[in-house]
């Protein structure tokens, strides 16, 4: 399906502007949750702001700061715990003020809050707005975009991809709800939460199917577990699998991915576009 007969409009995050279609977006990810799934968990400001500036430098357009690990088999942190961890990354990224808008990578409105005041100007929510709908109050009161996955940990599928869509569907409903702009809703089918292997290939082998909730795709398989597990192989060893994913993901309608080796992706998503919108 060709990407480019979508208009999905734009959308403005901080001083940047997505305009959808033209090119694939890459979201450079910074983990300040000591468990981290990936191995990546970073365990200073410091070394969260290094690694911000180094992803910057290698073409990221989002950096997406989070405190909470997603591992299906994670602690749940404190709000308090959680704030401790992504405020003062946050809020010195701000103050340095990066050439791209920062993410705060929460479910928890409270956390998603102080972060939107500190100089976040987009919340990613890996729950969907099922934890906590306040969330997308605090999006639409400071008109800030709202990714919403979808995530099916809480439970099984019965019919698979269509219950997908209506789930994420219906979380789009909350956000309009709560007065999130239309523009500002950017969906991610969730892959790794709560699907099974098989479950996330035919995620990315049908995501022209999501096109028809109107709004843009953010497809994260950045070295998760289905792909070690298609590969046999260790979480260090995913970088060419992530590859494969990114690639045909594009190819199928991705418009933001969300990655943790930002330069060897960007190169990856350039010769995708170049295939795929002719850029």
């Amino acid at each position: 399906m060709d990407v480019e007969h979508y208009t999905l409009g734009v959308t403005r995050c901080g001083r940047v502007e997505f305009v959808w279609g033209q090119r694939t977006y890459v979201m450079g990810i910074i983990n300040v949750a000591p468990d981290s799934f990936s191995g990546d968990g970073l365990d200073s400001v410091e070394a969260a702001l290094d690694q911000a500036h180094r992803f910057v430098s290698q073409g990221a357009d989002i950096i997406d700061v989070g405190g909470e690990s997603t591992r299906p088999d994670f602690t749940p942190v404190s709000v308090d715990e959680e704030l401790r961890r992504v405020l003062p990354v946050v809020e010195r990224l701000a103050g340095e003020e990066l050439p791209v808008p920062i993410s705060i990578d929460t479910y928890k409105s409270s956390v998603a809050r102080e972060a939107v005041a500190a100089g976040a100007r987009m919340i990613n929510d890996v729950w969907g707005l099922k934890r906590d709908p306040e969330t997308a109050k605090v999006a639409a009161e400071n008109a800030v975009p709202l990714v919403i996955t979808q995530n099916q940990r809480e439970g099984a599928f019965n019919h698979f991809l269509p219950e997908l869509i209506d789930d994420l569907r219906r979380s789009m409903q909350t956000a309009q709800e709560a007065g999130v702009d239309w523009n500002n809703i950017i969906i991610d089918p969730g892959v790794g939460f709560g699907k099974t292997v098989e479950q996330n290939l035919e995620i990315i082998r049908r995501l022209a199917e999501l096109k028809s909730l109107g709004r843009p795709i953010l497809l994260g398989t950045s070295r998760k577990s289905f792909i070690g597990l298609v590969l046999d192989l260790s979480v260090e060893e995913r970088l060419e699998g992530t590859a494969a994913s990114v690639a045909i993901g594009i190819a199928h309608g991705a418009d933001i991915v969300r990655v943790h080796d930002v330069g060897a992706m960007l190169r990856i998503v350039r010769m995708s576009d170049a295939i795929v919108r002719g850029r």
